[in-house]
C-alpha cells in the first residue's frame, strides 16, 4: 500500500445557476488527496472532458443523472496517470480512463478506473471519437436509427463533439449528410474536412428554409444535438417513417423558463413519424461493440479527431460556458490539466 498523499486542486459547483452559468457559479478549493486504501489509486489528471450534459447537472430534481451537490467538486470524463496505487491491478504510471475530472488528482477505487492504450489512438480519443461522445454518436445511428446506406441524414450541431463523429460515421456508412453549425469555419470544417454533402450556417436566414435548399427531396433520419428551431425545421423536411433521434437540445439549456414544442410535432402522425430520445449510458453493454468497429477507423483514418484543448484547471468553467453558447470551438471541448 502506498502512503502517498497530494495536493490538489478542485473545482466545485459554488450555486446553482439561473440560465446561463457564470463565474459565481463555479468554486476552487485546494484539498489534499490519498494516500490510497486497498483496491485504491491515486490519479494525476492530465486531460479532462467537458461537455454541455454538464448544464443538466447543475439543476435540482430529478434527472437521467443524479445533480452536482452545491459545495462539492463536480465531476466528469478524465485521462491521467497512476501516482499511487493500493490495487495490484493497475500498477503506478499506469494511464487511466474515469469519471473524476474537474481535478487535479483524484482518489479512486481501481473499479472505476479504465487502464487504456495509447499507442494505438490518442488520448484525446478515448475522450472524443473512441469515448462518450463516439459511443453516443454510433448508439445514435446503429442501435436507436438503425441506418441504412442510401438513405439522408440531418444532423445538427455538426462541427460538435458528438455530431461530427456522426457526420463521419454516416458518410462512412453510405448515408448522404447535412449538417448545420453555428460559424463559416465550421462549415468549411463539415464540407471540407469531413466531406458532408452539404452544410450551412443556421445564423444565415430560418432553419426550415436553409435545410430544405440543403436536402430538397427530404430526410429519413434526423440526429439533434440542439432542439428548439432545429427540431421543428427537420419535423418538416422528413420523410414518410423517418427517425428522429434525440440525443441534445443545447439551445435551451440554459432557458430559464420552457420554449414552446415544435409547433408542426402533428406531422409525425401522418407521416408515421419515429421520434426517440436517449441517454448513451443506457447502452453501456454494447461498448465492446462500439470499440472494436471504431477503433480501426480512427486509427486508419477514416474517422478523424478534432478537438479544442485550453491549458490548466482554472480554465475549464470558462470552457464549459462556452460549449453552452454558439462559439467557434470545433470538435471536442478538453482541457489538459
Amino acid at each position: 500500500m502506498s502512503g502517498e498523499a497530494f495536493e490538489s486542486r478542485e473545482v466545485r459547483l459554488a450555486r446553482r445557476p439561473e440560465g446561463a452559468p457564470a463565474d459565481a457559479t463555479f468554486a476552487f478549493a485546494r484539498v489534499r488527496v490519498g494516500p490510497p486504501s486497498d483496491g485504491e489509486i491515486v490519479v494525476r489528471n492530465t486531460l479532462m472532458s467537458v461537455d454541455p450534459y454538464m448544464r443538466g447537472r447543475m439543476n435540482a430534481g430529478r434527472s437521467y443523472a443524479k445533480p452536482y451537490a452545491i459545495g462539492e467538486v463536480m465531476y466528469g470524463g478524465a485521462i491521467g496517470t497512476v501516482a499511487a496505487s493500493a490495487a495490484p491491478e493497475i500498477p503506478v504510471g499506469a494511464t487511466v480512463l474515469h469519471n473524476s475530472g474537474w481535478r487535479e488528482y483524484a482518489l479512486l477505487r481501481a473499479r472505476d478506473a479504465r487502464v487504456i492504450d495509447t499507442s494505438k489512438a490518442g488520448a484525446e480519443a478515448f475522450l472524443g471519437a473512441l469515448g462518450m461522445p463516439g459511443m453516443t454518436a454510433w448508439v445514435g445511428l446503429r442501435v436507436i436509427a438503425e441506418v441504412k446506406k442510401g438513405e439522408s441524414i440531418f444532423v445538427s450541431g455538426a462541427a460538435g463533439a458528438v455530431g461530427s463523429t456522426v457526420v463521419q460515421l454516416a458518410k462512412h456508412w453510405g448515408l448522404s449528410v447535412v449538417g448545420s453549425a453555428g460559424t463559416p469555419e465550421k462549415v468549411r470544417y463539415l464540407r471540407e474536412e469531413l466531406h458532408a454533402d452539404a452544410a450551412f450556417n443556421y445564423h444565415d436566414g430560418p432553419v426550415g428554409e436553409l435545410l430544405a435548399h440543403a436536402a430538397p427531396d427530404g430526410i429519413d433520419v434526423f440526429f439533434d444535438n440542439v432542439g428548439g428551431e432545429h427540431l421543428e425545421a427537420a419535423l418538416a423536411a422528413t420523410k414518410d417513417f423517418a427517425r428522429l433521434v434525440l440525443c441534445g437540445a443545447i439551445s435551451v439549456y440554459n432557458a430559464v423558463s420552457a420554449p414552446p414544442g415544435p409547433a408542426n410535432i402533428r406531422l409525425a402522425i401522418p407521416r408515421r413519424l419515429r421520434i426517440a430520445g436517449f441517454i448513451v449510458t443506457d447502452h453501456a453493454a454494447r461498448e465492446p461493440e462500439f470499440m472494436d468497429e471504431m477503433l480501426p477507423l480512427i486509427a486508419g483514418g477514416a474517422v478523424k479527431v478534432r478537438s479544442t484543448v485550453v491549458e490548466g484547471l482554472e480554465s475549464a468553467p470558462q470552457a464549459l460556458m462556452s460549449i453552452l453558447r454558439p462559439d467557434a470551438h470545433i470538435g471536442k471541448m478538453l482541457v489538459r490539466l
